[in-house]
């Protein structure tokens, strides 16, 4: 590839919030290591993106999303508002249809470096071979999750187990004991087959076509599995997170101008009370009767909660006390975990939740409803130890979580021994999460490396030129990192 003397990245999000928000954040990375960044989203997200990215001069372009999308309601671009997660296949299929847009758009910002572009844009994969450049994959999970899930493709070490809840051996790993349960369907199936195997294979096969894997993690949360990755798997895995160092820090606002919820914190704080925080993110789909053993279990637990409730189904919530707090719209979830008060995270373990609460120091109590959140449950719980988690009745990972259980874990994490064992843990990879992210960690290294690798660059420039420690901010301070030069990766 021919060098580029001022290297141009395009960055494709999926569109949906989990998945665009930390690409948001690489975008801001690299702008400041004086990388051109080029956002491409759709004409109905580019509101929200352009929001985000006021304070810069990253670039957007908007694509037209393909209209009348059988399963999909009218002028709906992001899958934070689907009425279903029902509908998400037929809507990721349709992307398909910007093809033709995006390579037109891309000839028209010539030269480009490379194209880093969602895992579920997998025919960005062509377009990239077509106009030859690198294309990086990013997925929004973390490596551990990703090594998993394409062990069960490759070598199905379930297809012995005689229910869902067998526990089975993961091949290479003879301490982690599985269950088909802790999948998502179709991999969860013995033999899976259907339109959404067919979909994920067509990403599985661009995935292995690019240059490489972008993981929102740091190397020394998942080590073992980002070298089994690049030693038996691939496209090589590019650590790079937490991302979320790279979130821009609101202007201080005087009390009265804080948000509710803010206000609350602080009044908690005041006096002395511990805060769990409970959120099961934007997609998620709980029933009426699981939502109130959820809300009984919280309150018999006697514990202050702030619950930022943005699923369905708060019609079904009653009898709010003064130490609950309810919030429905919008609200800035790293600042709340942030924030002094807040001591516990009832998470679905989404895995930019999962990367956020770990850099706040806050421990997790993990309730995975969806996705490859099981597979983060079992790493928060008991690869890593930063967590506890909520058990069903039923005796399996999938089911029922009674109010008692609830109750019972709540105290737990928040008074209990096992608690104070996770907090000592908790503690321990924060500080790991922010000397990754620093001059000279893990992380900040490998992007380096990455942008090199892709541009075809020589170590031509000194180390000097990288911001020194004192200058990078905190992942407390979650602040905008000073704006240098690309310099060659450390030895």
């Amino acid at each position: 590839m021919a060098l580029i003397s001022v290297p141009h990245f395009i960055i494709f999000p999926f569109m949906s919030q989990g998945h665009t928000i930390p690409l948001l954040y690489l975008g801001r990375l690299l702008r400041q290591r004086s990388i051109a960044v080029t956002i491409f989203t759709t004409t109905g997200n580019s509101p929200c993106i352009r929001a985000i990215l006021q304070d810069t001069d990253i670039k957007l372009v908007e694509l037209p999303f393909p209209q009348e999308i059988d399963g999909v309601p009218p002028g709906v671009e992001n899958t934070d508002k689907l009425p279903s997660m029902a509908c998400f296949l037929p809507f990721a299929i349709a992307t398909k249809n910007m093809q033709h847009d995006f390579e037109k758009a891309i000839q028209n910002l010539q030269p480009v470096s490379c194209i880093i572009s969602d895992t579920f844009l997998g025919w960005t994969q062509q377009s990239a071979a077509k106009l030859g450049i690198p294309r990086l994959v990013f997925s929004g999970m973390g490596i551990f999750s990703t090594t998993v899930c394409q062990i069960m493709v490759n070598d199905r070490p379930h297809a012995g187990a005689v229910s869902p809840d067998s526990p089975f051996l993961i091949p290479d790993f003879p301490k982690l004991k599985l269950t088909r349960n802790d999948f998502a369907p179709p991999l969860c199936d013995i033999e899976p087959t259907g339109e959404w195997v067919d979909f994920m294979g067509e990403q599985v096969l661009a995935e292995a076509k690019s240059h490489g894997l972008i993981v929102n993690s740091f190397y020394e949360l998942e080590s073992s599995y980002v070298d089994y990755w690049n030693q038996k798997m691939g496209p090589k895995a590019w650590c790079v997170g937490p991302l979320g160092v790279a979130k821009q820090v609101p202007p201080s606002m005087a009390a009265m101008e804080k948000p509710l919820y803010i206000q609350w914190l602080d009044d908690k704080s005041a006096k002395g009370e511990k805060v769990l925080y409970v959120s099961f993110g934007t997609q998620a789909e709980v029933s009426e009767e699981q939502l109130d053993e959820i809300a009984k279990g919280l309150e018999i637990s006697q514990v202050s909660f702030l619950w930022a409730f943005r699923s369905k189904g708060l019609e079904y919530l009653h009898g709010f006390e003064k130490r609950w707090l309810i919030v429905k719209e919008w609200v800035d979830q790293m600042e709340i975990l942030n924030h002094n008060a807040v001591k516990g995270f009832l998470s679905h373990c989404g895995w930019n939740s999962v990367m956020e609460s770990l850099s706040a120091n806050v421990p997790i109590l993990a309730f995975p409803m969806m996705a490859e959140q099981n597979l983060n449950a079992r790493l928060v719980a008991e690869e890593i130890g930063v967590g506890l988690r909520l058990m069903p009745s039923n005796g399996s990972v999938r089911g029922f979580v009674a109010a008692e259980e609830v109750k019972q874990m709540v105290k737990e994490l928040m008074e209990g021994e096992r608690g104070k064992a996770v907090r000592r843990k908790v503690e321990e990879m924060r500080d790991a999460a922010c000397a990754a992210t620093k001059d000279g960690g893990s992380s900040w290294q490998t992007l380096n490396v990455l942008i090199n690798d892709v541009c075809g660059k020589t170590s031509s420039q000194s180390s000097s030129h990288l911001p020194k420690n004192d200058e990078f901010l905190s992942c407390q301070e979650r602040g905008v990192i000073p704006d240098v030069p690309l310099a060659s990766p450390s030895k």
